[in-house]
């Protein structure tokens, strides 16, 4: 079955940096538009960037637009998030799954949780 395995995750200082990784299984990976995924605690999940399947278009909600940056190697299966000028607001449970449009395809990995505080 199609699995995702999240990592990169951390407790880091308002301003500061992470950067995820998504490794997925069980699905022809190169096809796929990938999307990154979060929920904060009390919140609904919501999309926050997705990356074409040949890594050329993306898109990102306006609220992480010039801070967050999604790439891909489809060599590798996986999809990355770089995260910069992090915001007490970003902190939240991340998590990546194969989109169409917004919605996600497959069932959740357990995520990596990044918490931004001072």
């Amino acid at each position: 079955q199609v699995q995702f395995v999240e990592s990169g995750g951390g407790l880091v200082q308002p301003g500061g940096s992470l950067r995820l990784s998504c490794t997925a299984s069980g699905m022809y990976f190169a096809i796929h538009t990938m999307g990154w995924y979060r929920q904060a605690p009390g919140k609904q999940r919501e999309l926050v960037a997705t990356i074409g399947n040949g890594g050329g278009i993306t898109n990102y909600v306006d609220s992480v637009k010039g801070r967050f940056s999604i790439s891909r190697d489809n060599a590798k299966n996986t999809v990355y998030l770089e995260l910069n000028g992090l915001k007490p607001e970003d902190t939240a449970v991340y998590y990546c799954n194969a989109a169409m449009r917004s919605t996600p395809l497959y069932a959740w990995g357990q995520g990596t949780l990044v918490t931004v505080s001072s």
